[in-house]
C-alpha cells in the first residue's frame, strides 16, 4: 500500500500562486507515476499533471494548465509538488494527489490510478 497526504491548498485571488505538496509513504518503490487531478463541484475528476517517478522522465500536463502549472518531484523525500501560477477562477476545485503502480491503462484516466490522497481545496476568487 501507498499512503498520500496533500497539503498547501487555500484561497487565492486571480493571478496569484499556490504550491501543493503530496507526501508519499509505504511501498513507494512500486510507484511508476505520480499525478495531480482536480474535481470541481458537479464535474468529473480531471487530470491536471503527471510525472514519472524515475529520474530523467518528462512531466505532462492537460492543455488548460500548460505554461501556468509545474509538477516536480523530490525522490529523496518521496514528495511531489504542484506549483500553480497565474491562477484563474476556473482552477477552483478539490485537488487530489494520485499514484499508480500498474503498467497498463491510461495515465490520463482517474480510473487507472491505484492510490489517492484525501484532497485539498483550492479556491480562486475573481
Amino acid at each position: 500500500q501507498v499512503q498520500l497526504v496533500e497539503s498547501g491548498g487555500g484561497l487565492m485571488q486571480t493571478g496569484g500562486s499556490l504550491r501543493l505538496s503530496c507526501a508519499a509513504s509505504g511501498r513507494t518503490f512500486t510507484v511508476y507515476v505520480m499525478a495531480w487531478f482536480r474535481q470541481a463541484p458537479g464535474q468529473k475528476r480531471e487530470f491536471v499533471a503527471g510525472i514519472p517517478w524515475s529520474a530523467g522522465s518528462s512531466p505532462y500536463y492537460t492543455d488548460s494548465v500548460k505554461g501556468r502549472f509545474t509538477i516536480s518531484r523530490d525522490n529523496a523525500k518521496n514528495t511531489v509538488f504542484l506549483q500553480m501560477n497565474s491562477l484563474k477562477p476556473e482552477d477552483t476545485a478539490v485537488y487530489y494527489c494520485a499514484a499508480r503502480s500498474r503498467t497498463y491503462g491510461s495515465v490520463w484516466s482517474a480510473n487507472d490510478y491505484d492510490y489517492w490522497g484525501q484532497g485539498t481545496q483550492v479556491t480562486v476568487s475573481s
